[in-house]
Formats: structure tokens, sequence, C-alpha cells
């Protein structure tokens, strides 16, 4: 099996509101991907979350998204390629500030939500993105792992930007391997053995099925896990648990 990265968006809560279990994920995870305060986390959950990972040795990643708190950043909204620049610098030099104050420092890039999608299915809007990670500085930036990785792959070199390519232990792929839409039934695995079962498919290299019900093989460095509720931290700590020996 291959050495997955463990990755967990976190630090998605704002205010008084808190969202997801991110002191009890934190230990069985490699990289952290904070909330920059444009979908969710502000200033104050930001320094905690850093707080924690530093403290678990656990890799920060900047996770910016569309300025959108009231949608959670799952709504595409229209931006020119250098607003799209001008977001992103904004949000990691935020995380970046906050990681440097505690010895820290941003490791890699991760957008968010409707931002991660839109990059995945328009390539001027991937373009964008990879512009502006090159210009802020050496850091990886993570994208959806799919059936054919060569045309991202080759943005990234043009670039010089790294590619961590993604893969997701709790959702459904079609048959290109982009994810199914969350307004689909069946578009999230909530069942723990499933999420396992899938986790350790994609360690392997062995395909998983579509939902068209035709085979997938997806290359991926890293894994998105999700630890926001009970079911779904029991399932992360039996993913670190079984790729532990890899």
């Amino acid at each position: 099996m291959s050495r997955l990265l463990l990755n967990c968006d976190i630090g998605e809560s704002f205010g008084n509101w808190t969202l997801g279990l991110d002191a009890e994920v934190m230990p069985f995870i490699d990289c952290a991907n904070v909330a920059c305060g444009f979908h969710a986390g502000d200033p104050s959950i930001m320094r905690k979350t850093v707080s924690l990972a530093l403290k678990h040795g656990v890799q920060v990643g900047a996770h910016p998204a569309y300025q959108d708190l009231q949608g959670f950043g799952r709504r595409s909204m229209q931006y020119t390629p250098q607003e799209i620049q001008d977001l992103l610098h904004y949000q990691i030099g935020a995380l970046e500030g906050i990681c440097r104050a505690q010895g820290g420092r941003v490791s890699y890039v991760k957008p968010h939500g409707a931002m991660y999608n839109d990059m995945m299915a328009n390539p001027a809007q991937l373009r964008a993105v990879l512009q502006a990670v090159a210009a802020y500085g050496d850091l990886p930036l993570m994208l959806l792992a799919t059936r054919d990785n060569s045309a991202a792959q080759a943005l990234g070199d043009e670039y010089g930007v790294t590619l961590w390519f993604e893969a997701f232990a709790d959702r459904a792929y079609d048959s290109q391997g982009h994810l199914v839409s969350r307004q689909l039934p069946g578009a999230v695995h909530h069942d723990a053995d499933t999420i396992v079962q899938q986790a350790l498919t994609l360690s392997r290299g062995e395909a998983l099925t579509a939902s068209d019900g035709s085979p997938l093989v997806l290359q991926a460095n890293t894994l998105c896990v999700h630890g926001d509720n009970a079911s779904s931290m029991a399932a992360v700590q039996r993913i670190r648990e079984a790729l532990r020996p890899a």
C-alpha cells in the first residue's frame, strides 16, 4: 500500500458557533486544511487550530474559499482570474501570519468547496489558482485526483507548482473521477465500514466502482477524511490504524 497522507478540513467554527471535532481528529491526521475566514473560521479559531496542529506535528494548509460565509463557500460565484488570485493571497497571507506568530508556517494550499470544484471543472480557473500559488511562493497545491491527472499535471509543471492529488474516503465518484454532486442520493458515504474499505482500496491502488458501475482507478498522494461527528471520527481512527503499516 502507498503511504497516503491523511488530510482533514478543520478550523471551521466561527465565533460562538462550533463545527467539527478538531481536538479529537487532530492526533490521527497528517495535514490540517485550516479555514481562512471566508467560508468559516475567524482569527481566534485560526490561532487555536494552528496551535493544535503544531502541538501534534500536523502540517498546516491554507483552505481558502469564495467570500461566502453564509453559504459555507459551497456556492459558485463569478470572479475574474485576478480576483481569484487576490482572494487566495489574502487568505493564505492571513493564515501565514498566524502561523509565523506561533513558530509555524503554511505548508500547502487546498481550495475549499465551490472554488475547489470550479477549478477542477474550468481549466482557466485552475490556471488562475496555480498562478496565485506560484506567485505566493513554494507551496504545493492540493487538488482532486481524477481518472486522468495528466492535464492538471501539465499545468502544474508549467507554473512550477507541486501538485498533491487528493482522493476522498467518504464520497462517491462518477466515471471520470469527479465527485458526485452532494445534491444527488448516495453522494456521501455515512457507513464507517464503507468509508474504511474505500480508503483501503485507494491506498492499494485498486479500482473503485464509479456511479455508473464502471471501474475507476485514482492515483492519489493524500486522502481526505472528515471528523465532524462521532461516526466519522470512528472511521478516521480505523483508517489511521489500517494505513499505519504502510
